[in-house]
């Protein structure tokens, strides 16, 4: 199949697949949608559980010294004076004169020039920058800014009975603060010992102006985030380590190292010793995917101070008391679950007269692991129902009986199923089935019997 020519998928293209194959639908669609909501469908759904579960097994399960949480998304007020979410969370955002748009202007630099660091620039070097070099609006063409002014990403949302009883409250923005508000909770009950780790999986909300990109910049989105306690003068190496524990991982859900690049950020966030972000070459350039950050302990130090409680770790070792530094690793699930759908989402040209799409996404991964066929309906259709109800107890499957065997072998190529199950005349008089690779399209025959340890080892490959 090396030599099979294959084409890969535009961004329009991905969204219209996504419709069509059940992976991502458009939000309150009956209603005409909401901009920048996405509902996921039945196999993304499935798609995203498999990648959370990828980051469970590797992040919680392998490692030692590991554990989960999953904190509420209301928090006390407090916790987001004490991050500075509430003063400082801001983009820099500026208005088109003349269509009224609204843009970030970070954004606007690096669509007008890639090569250009805007991350590294402040705000008035943004706006000098895009008014000589007569950066022009997406949307109109013309180049008629505003000034940058500093727009808060937080949502609020009021807590109470009443109006006037009601209190401010916000969605978190990150989940990163629900680590750090019971580390002392885990310290304690897990009886940990550094350095340990908490990983939490969960939404997170921002009031994003120019979200973009299908999935990929939304203002609710999922998270799995990763923070690490431990000693100051261990941390930089475990800042190193998880870096390039990022690049593995994104191995294990098979995006290619060729199209993974690190970016170093040149300008810190206010509790940054060291910043890092791994960027996958989408359609559209660049994107983000994940983000590692030496936070040091100012995320501790200061709910400590807010709080009033300690958060000082006692060393039995050395016998001192100190904060611990916190190296954190990030990863957003929504934009990994559509970097996966661009790495393995082809049409391939199978001969002159014959093409396919195919998901050739990792078996691990794929929403349905098998499909049983029977091959045809009058004759096998009842052993294969029984086949069916068996292999589900073990799998994710599914059952197709509608049209030719080449159009359902096309059907399961489309979503990603691994293996195609096919029974025959040879099942009912032999005990066997045909089971066809979803990638090499090659067949091969076993006993029924050895079937499920047949497809747990391609699973596992």
């Amino acid at each position: 199949m090396s030599n099979m020519e294959k084409r890969s998928f535009t961004m329009e293209e991905m969204v219209s697949y996504c419709n069509q194959y059940g992976f991502i639908y458009q939000g309150s669609e009956i209603y005409g949608g909401l901009a920048n909501t996405w509902d996921y469908g039945p196999l993304g759904t499935r798609l995203k559980n498999q990648i959370k579960d990828a980051w469970r097994y590797y992040f919680i399960q392998l490692r030692e010294n590991s554990y989960e949480l999953d904190a509420d998304i209301l928090m006390n007020p407090r916790v987001w004076e004490a991050s500075g979410h509430l003063a400082g969370f801001t983009d820099p955002l500026l208005d088109c004169r003349e269509c009224k748009t609204r843009h970030r202007a970070d954004n606007l630099i690096q669509e007008h020039d890639a090569s250009v660091n805007a991350d590294g620039m402040t705000q008035e070097e943004m706006l000098a920058y895009i008014r000589q070099q007569k950066v022009p609006c997406p949307v109109c063409g013309k180049s008629n800014f505003t000034d940058i002014r500093q727009f808060n990403l937080m949502f609020e949302t009021q807590r109470g009975a009443t109006n006037d009883s009601a209190s401010t409250i916000y969605l978190r923005p990150e989940n990163a603060q629900g680590e750090y508000v019971n580390y002392l909770n885990v310290l304690r009950s897990m009886r940990a010992k550094l350095p340990f780790g908490i990983g939490q999986i969960g939404k997170a909300f921002r009031n994003e102006i120019t979200p973009k990109n299908f999935t990929f910049r939304t203002i609710e989105f999922e998270q799995m985030e990763y923070q690490t306690f431990c000693k100051e003068g261990e941390d930089s190496a475990l800042y190193q380590y998880f870096k390039d524990y990022g690049k593995s991982f994104f191995a294990y859900l098979g995006l290619p190292e060729e199209r993974l690049r690190f970016h170093d950020h040149e300008k810190l966030a206010h509790y940054a010793k060291e910043a890092c972000d791994i960027e996958y070459l989408f359609p559209f350039g660049w994107g983000e995917i994940n983000g590692t950050h030496n936070r040091t302990d100012f995320d501790l130090r200061r709910h400590q101070e807010y709080s009033g409680r300690s958060m000082e770790y006692f060393d039995e070792a050395s016998r001192e008391k100190f904060i611990p530094y916190v190296i954190e690793s990030t990863y957003g699930v929504d934009r990994i679950v559509l970097a996966v759908l661009f790495e393995g989402l082809r049409e391939e040209t199978v001969s002159e007269k014959d093409t396919r799409i195919v998901l050739g996404i990792k078996p691990h991964l794929a929403p349905v692991k098998a499909a049983v066929l029977p091959l045809i309906k009058k004759r096998h259709a009842e052993k294969a129902m029984e086949l069916y109800r068996n292999l589900r107890t073990h799998f994710m499957v599914q059952y197709d009986e509608t049209g030719s065997i080449g159009k359902r072998y096309r059907r399961c190529d489309a979503i990603g199923v691994p293996a195609a199950v096919t029974v025959d005349d040879d099942t009912l008089e032999k005990g066997t089935v045909t089971v066809r690779d979803r990638d090499t399209m090659r067949q091969e025959t076993l006993p029924v019997e050895e079937l499920v340890a047949f497809l747990n080892n391609m699973m596992h490959v």
